[in-house]
């Protein structure tokens, strides 16, 4: 519950007669960890009296404390943004603005900027290319190669804070499964971290003694960027924890590129990742810009959960925040199993081998598109997906000239998804070794790889799906029991493929166990 002085306090930073100023109106926005008062044409930020294990704001010497950090950290690239500390005190029973009387709580006075020229809205509402995002570059360029050397103490420790991040994350995270994010993702993202270490422990040490560990800004996202005509601004840093921003140069790299992959441009996340590694001459960057996007997506995640959670946050406000956060945690199980690159995933096998459960449940935990070609078959011939034709129709509906089509628009359909930088699953039989070498080919060429997953399941519980089909109105596919040795006899198995190429998955057991074993072959491949 929010304590009466607190409220208080917000109802004071509420009234427009409560500013010197004496602005046209007063806007409330908050973070997990802040509020921030728009009174234009300045902006007033104060903390949360909250303890979240990461950042204790619990005190007023602790903000207090925190506020200078803020202002001094943050002049390094926004100067003219952030104009100094204002006290809040309270004399004669009211708050007031100034120095006489007690003070009760600090302000962290800014300069109100623009609100069209935030990067975030500037994606949204213009294009937003390469010039753009090399002047943001330079400018974070020119940053790093200025901030003078760590202490040793500092850089020695650099990984084993990482590490401990990274488990403090998954720890913070827990209590949100089920409702930001599934324990099939928290567990794929927690696996593939671990297997980072253990793989990268190597390069994760050089960059220890190379000088990349920088202080940083440490929370590099599109909201925090603004970009007027005049000047590039790049404000609030994490002021709150020094080891979450004195960090390796490409995690900080890492988080506006993730960023620009949520935000539905990995063009510009390549772009400016080969930019910085090409500036700062630094060949070990690209290696772990993965690793170290899937932790900024899951930090997003857990962030976005906390202020979902938080008691002064509207419902609507809620719902928006749950569902930015399950977004990014979709996004850190993508990193997981696929890296940047797109990727197609394909889920062949015969006949109710379970192909299409695996298929649904990697789009739910990925956000991926799925290509059906049971519904790509039943679009092209005009048929209600839900409709099993006579013996003539069906007849129709799978002769070859009709799988061919299928099959093509599959293919089509997938160009597309690869073009534009994201990955994409397949299901369908690919019962015929030409399809499959059709689709390699083409995906071969526009510089992308497919994963095979397999399915299989035991006869007698192949028959007892086909059976329940029969009373599930909702099945597209239109095979059955009486299809199972005509559809078997026609497979062609996959033996062209090689041992990296596919996975083999049995499905006989529950979907969620099936799918468990299927996620963590993918992780760790």
């Amino acid at each position: 519950m929010i304590s009466a002085a607190t409220q208080r306090l917000l109802s004071f930073l509420s009234d427009i007669d409560s500013y010197p100023h004496h602005p046209p109106q007063v806007t409330l926005v908050q973070t997990h960890a802040s509020w921030v008062f728009i009174a234009p044409p300045y902006a007033y930020k104060i903390k949360k009296p909250v303890n979240l294990g990461f950042l204790d704001f619990s005190t007023l010497e602790l903000r207090h404390a925190d506020c200078e950090r803020e202002l001094a950290l943050n002049r390094r690239l926004a100067e003219d943004i952030y104009l100094g500390l204002k006290p809040i005190c309270e004399s004669d029973g009211c708050l007031h603005f100034g120095s006489d009387g007690v003070i009760v709580e600090w302000a962290v006075k800014m300069r109100e900027m623009d609100p069209r020229y935030f990067l975030k809205q500037l994606m949204q509402t213009q294009a937003v290319g390469i010039p753009e995002m090399d002047r943001i570059v330079d400018k974070l360029h020119r940053f790093y190669a200025t901030q003078p050397p760590l202490p040793q103490s500092a850089v020695t420790t650099a990984n084993e804070h990482l590490r401990q991040g990274t488990e403090d994350n998954f720890k913070t995270t827990r209590q949100f499964v089920g409702q930001s994010l599934s324990q099939h993702a928290l567990d794929a993202i927690t696996l593939y971290t671990r297997e980072c270490f253990r793989r990268q422990s190597t390069l994760l040490e050089s960059r220890l003694h190379d000088g990349w560990i920088r202080d940083c800004h440490g929370d590099l996202h599109l909201d925090h960027i603004h970009l007027s005509p005049e000047a590039v601004h790049i404000y609030d840093c994490i002021e709150f924890n020094t080891d979450f921003r004195c960090i390796d140069v490409a995690c900080d790299i890492a988080f506006l590129a993730m960023d620009l992959d949520f935000n539905d441009r990995p063009d510009l996340a390549r772009h400016i990742v080969e930019r910085f590694a090409q500036l700062l001459h630094d060949s070990g960057m690209k290696s772990l810009m993965d690793f170290y996007k899937c932790y900024r997506a899951c930090v997003r995640g857990k962030v976005e959960s906390l202020h979902a959670n938080a008691e002064t946050v509207a419902e609507a406000e809620k719902q928006s925040s749950l569902q930015l956060a399950r977004r990014y945690f979709q996004l850190a199980v993508q990193y997981a199993v696929a890296g940047s690159r797109p990727r197609v995933f394909v889920f062949m096998g015969k006949v109710a081998s379970g192909k299409s459960a695996l298929a649904e449940t990697l789009s739910q935990e990925t956000g991926w598109a799925i290509l059906s070609s049971d519904r790509f078959r039943k679009t092209l011939a005009g048929t209600p997906l839900n409709h099993r034709g006579s013996t003539a129709e069906r007849a129709a509906l799978y002769a070859p000239e009709m799988t061919q089509k299928t099959y093509d628009l599959l293919f089509e359909q997938s160009l597309t998804f690869l073009r534009k930088g994201h990955s994409v699953i397949l299901d369908a039989t690919f019962s015929k070794l030409a399809h499959r070498i059709a689709l390699k080919n083409l995906v071969a060429s526009e510089g992308c790889d497919i994963r095979w997953i397999e399915a299989h399941a035991s006869e007698s519980v192949v028959c007892e799906r086909l059976k329940e089909r029969d009373q599930d109105e909702a099945v597209v596919s239109d095979a059955r029991l009486e299809d199972y040795k005509r559809l078997s006899a026609d497979y062609e198995p996959p033996l062209e493929l090689l041992p990296s190429e596919q996975i083999c998955i049995l499905t006989d057991g529950k979907i969620d166990q099936v799918f468990a074993a299927l996620l963590r072959e993918l992780v760790v491949r």
